[in-house]
């Protein structure tokens, strides 16, 4: 069974810091597309990273150089390292797996957000950032 189980947010001031962990099963996800997609109250979800399976990375630009996305291939999990965290970041956090579209391991994921065409998602984890 393909299941994504995430963790890891809370509430902390603005300037702090969180990790979050997504464990995945069924799966291997170092072949696999795997992001972090957020959702603030009454707003769209928006990709936050992404991370092909040939180790490239994509980021939000509202996120550049505060947060990284990673992966522990012998725990099989994904992680979201998220520093100098803002009011606005405050969200439900999710991961979402994705199976590359091509033998090149292409990772379309705004088009896979775009179309809720993502193969499997976490339950999601919120994160709340006071100022």
């Amino acid at each position: 069974q393909v299941q994504l189980v995430d963790s890891g947010g809370g509430s902390v001031q603005a300037g702090g810091s969180l990790s979050l962990s997504c464990e995945a099963s069924g799966f291997t996800i170092s072949n696999w597309c795997m992001a972090w997609v957020r959702q603030a109250p009454g707003k769209a979800r928006e990709l936050v990273a992404g991370l092909g399976s040939d180790g490239s990375q994509i980021y939000a630009d509202s996120v550049k150089g505060r947060f990284t996305i990673s992966e522990d291939n012998a725990k099989n999990t994904l992680y979201l390292q998220m520093n100098s965290l803002k009011p606005e970041d405050t969200a439900t956090y999710a991961c979402a797996a994705g199976d590359p579209v091509d033998s090149d391991g292409d990772c379309p994921f705004r088009d896979w957000l775009d179309y809720n065409a993502f193969d499997t998602w976490g339950q999601g984890t919120l994160v709340t950032v006071s100022s």
